[in-house]
């Protein structure tokens, strides 16, 4: 699907989408993101200005000719640039709407196991080095929707509280999230965690409060069978936690080592333990056995690689993984257009799939009056 067409020809079909036009203009005059009405008339109007530079990625003198062109919106690209920025927070509530729909529906498609996968993106602006935004995005399982987004600068690591969870649910994150605080966190609101872990980002201690030797756990791990230790996170308030261990195939821990062995020539030396436990993957889970089983734990945490599927697709479709913008405000649109966008599609797909020629479903068939008196 063309992202231009979103704008020139599937405009009106997209709105439906959205919230009611009379909630997008209250919305709009709350933020202040309108103010000169003779430029832009109304709310949609100037989300659909903001789809255009960001999520179709025109430049701003381009959008500007094109509003013309289209009969959208008359103004020069400098005004434009600055209804961009006054617009931006609003653009990021329009953002949060569309998101609780996602959870909304998510809620009414729980699987057996009621799991939410988090993970975090870097993104880089243009001509810059290293991290300039990084976009933190929770998923929910049971639908593959994005439901949560937040954008931070360069300075914001991976957190679980940045999210948050309902009781009963299960966060899925990577080693990344394995920090004491998040991981309390998460067990406050009433949900569980399984987090990868490595064998030195998160002390472990046994029952008794003895140091536990992740790489010794490892190596008395025989064959491919997952096995099980019950331990506690050091100085935490967290009771037990299930620490699941599986060894890798000799294939796969080859590849897992030669990946470390290219980050020791950039870094210039790697603790050999590092090399060890390459061969191994360790997860940390509050939830019970009844609620997830060590194999359930695994095939779990093996679709977190769904929510790398998702950033892939809007790194290499949406183009998100480099900006154009040189400020803070203009990031954030085009950040926010992109994911709302990425919203519509899914939900635009998804409906397209579930048309029917005649335009509406079919209820359940009742039997007729005069079957029933005839039984």
């Amino acid at each position: 699907m063309h992202q231009h067409l979103f704008l020139e020809e599937d405009w009106s079909y997209l709105l439906s989408f959205l919230p009611p036009r009379s909630t997008l203009e209250r919305s709009a005059s709350d933020f202040g993101a309108i103010r000169r009405i003779r430029e832009i008339s109304s709310a949609s109007v100037l989300l659909r200005l903001m789809m255009a530079y960001g999520f179709c990625g025109m430049s701003l003198r381009r959008t500007a000719a094109w509003a013309a062109e289209a009969g959208v919106a008359t103004l020069s690209d400098v005004s434009l640039l600055d209804r961009l920025r006054q617009g931006a927070d609003w653009l990021g509530h329009v953002l949060a709407l569309k998101l609780a729909d996602h959870a909304a529906f998510a809620a009414e498609t729980r699987p057996r196991v009621n799991a939410r996968l988090v993970d975090a993106t870097s993104i880089t602006r243009v001509g810059g080095k290293g991290t300039d935004w990084r976009v933190h995005l929770a998923l929910n399982l049971a639908s593959l929707k994005v439901d949560d987004v937040t954008l931070t600068d360069s300075s914001g690591g991976e957190q679980l509280s940045r999210f948050r969870f309902h009781p009963g649910e299960v966060v899925v994150g990577d080693r990344g999230y394995a920090h004491r605080a998040g991981l309390e966190y998460v067990v406050g609101q009433r949900a569980d965690f399984l987090i990868r872990i490595n064998w030195s980002n998160l002390p472990l201690v046994t029952l008794d409060r003895d140091p536990v030797d992740l790489l010794a756990y490892c190596r008395s791990i025989e064959g491919l069978m997952p096995a099980e230790f019950l331990v506690k996170v050091r100085n935490s308030r967290i009771g037990p936690v299930r620490l699941l261990i599986v060894r890798k195939t000799a294939e796969a821990a080859a590849q897992s080592r030669g990946k470390v062995e290219r980050e020791r020539k950039k870094k210039g030396s790697i603790d050999l333990r590092t090399l060890e436990a390459a061969g191994y993957v360790m997860l940390l889970t509050s939830a019970t056995k009844e609620t997830l089983s060590v194999e359930q734990a695994f095939e779990l945490y093996r679709f977190r690689w769904q929510i790398e599927i998702t950033f892939k697709r809007l790194k290499s479709l949406l183009h998100l993984d480099v900006l154009p913008a040189k400020t803070a405000a203009l990031a954030q649109v085009i950040i926010r257009s992109k994911l709302l966008g990425a919203l519509l599609i899914d939900d635009f797909t998804e409906r397209y799939l579930s048309f029917s020629p005649w335009g509406y479903p079919i209820p359940p068939e009742e039997p007729s009056p005069l079957a029933l008196a005839h039984h």
